[in-house]
């Protein structure tokens, strides 16, 4: 019997990879769809790669009409909130108008099923921990505004009666690695915490900065729930059956309920590694709130997921062992 296909923009990505390995190990086929701006062809290894844009209409229905997919994992997108400042534009063609042609070739193919790739920015800077799905979407960057205009985009798609079931998925923080030790992160240029952190104490980096000390934390700076990236990838396939299955429209959290602080995840990496992290205190950043935490009671309950990776020291370990040094 052949193994039903799904297509996973951005699959050459972080989350992306993780995540075909993830459906591969389902019974699933993953074929990534990516341009390799962002992502890495070697890390496609459990399907076929199919490279170009999402506003190739011509090139996307030819991947639908071959593969014949039974649903979609959606990933591709601009994700560095800095540069969606300074370069608006482009976050909105890539992630809105991007968003528009996939479910366009979506709907030419007959596919209704869609897991999109969402993000706790959507919520901005909110002023409870933790959050719940139903607290107010005031995003404070065009990173955060096109996420959330692509889950409204999606609402309003499946409101006409025409197919489309989707679930949107709001990550915090993604991080770790693959436990297996076949994927982890490459962003370029990088931005998330661990990897920073660990390419510090590996002495690929100087020192780590950490902007504001002075947040009304236990130790002054930021907190943040990071959500293994191999729980990440378990969620998207949980959420794949469901839609599948015929479960509605939702848009769910996903993190793990607890937060570490900047300096929280400094020591994980100091004692993962048994080396020293030189920091250089610095100033708060604009926009950055001081405590995001997820309430992920929905997930559980409608997907039953449940991290396999709550422990930040886990996170640390697979990342760690992916750069090289266990």
């Amino acid at each position: 019997m052949t193994a039903p296909t799904v297509i996973v923009t951005g699959g050459a990505g972080f989350i992306g990879s993780h995540s075909c390995k993830a459906l591969a190990r389902a019974g699933f086929r993953p074929v990534a769809v990516d341009n390799l701006s962002n992502g890495s062809a070697d890390a496609v290894r459990w399907g076929p790669l199919e490279r170009g844009s999402l506003e190739d209409a011509g090139f996307l229905d030819a991947v639908f009409r071959h593969y014949r997919p039974v649903g979609v994992l959606h990933f591709a997108a601009l994700i560095e909130a800095g540069l969606s400042v300074t370069d608006p534009g482009r976050f909105y063609r890539n992630n809105v108008a991007g968003t528009l042609a996939l479910t366009a070739a979506m709907d030419r193919a007959g596919v209704t099923a869609l897991i999109f790739s969402s993000t706790a920015a959507v919520y901005g800077n909110a002023g409870c921990a933790p959050i719940v799905e139903t607290q107010p979407l005031v995003p404070v960057n065009p990173y955060g505004r096109s996420k959330l205009m692509v889950e409204e985009i999606l609402a309003d798609l499946a409101a006409t009666g025409g197919g489309l079931r989707f679930t949107s998925l709001r990550y915090f923080n993604a991080s770790g690695a693959d436990p297996d030790g076949e994927l982890g992160e490459r962003h370029d240029p990088e931005t998330h915490l661990i990897p920073l952190v660990l390419q510090t104490a590996l002495g690929q980096r100087p020192e780590i900065r950490v902007f504001g000390t002075d947040y009304p934390t236990a130790d002054g700076t930021c907190v943040r729930d990071y959500v293994h990236v191999s729980d990440l990838a378990s969620a998207h396939v949980l959420a794949l059956r469901r839609l599948l299955d015929g479960g509605g429209n939702q848009r769910l959290n996903l993190g793990t309920g607890q937060g570490f602080s900047v300096r929280e995840v400094i020591g994980a990496v100091e004692r993962v590694t048994g080396l020293p992290v030189r920091c250089r205190d610095g100033d708060r950043r604009p926009g950055d709130p001081a405590i995001l935490i997820a309430d992920a009671t929905a997930a559980r309950r409608h997907l039953g997921w449940t991290p396999a990776y709550p422990d930040i020291e886990d996170h640390v370990r697979h990342a760690a062992a992916w750069f090289g040094r266990a």
